[in-house]
């Protein structure tokens, strides 16, 4: 018990010392990764319809 409630107390320790991204950083990394998971999507959507029509045109021969 005494080991676990040392390490929680390291755990806040370390806690303490992290540099926390500002609202501003934030808002720019949240923006990166939702636009790049939207371009992803898409292109990966695009890909499936085109790989999809591939395979109807080759079977419809």
């Amino acid at each position: 018990m005494a080991k676990l409630k040392q390490f929680f107390k390291d755990v806040l320790s370390e806690m303490r010392k992290t540099s926390w991204p500002k609202r501003k950083e934030l808002s720019k990394y949240t923006l990166v990764v939702v636009s790049t998971l939207i371009f992803m999507a898409v292109f990966f959507v695009l890909v499936d319809l085109g790989i999809s029509k591939l395979f109807r045109m080759y079977l419809d021969l």
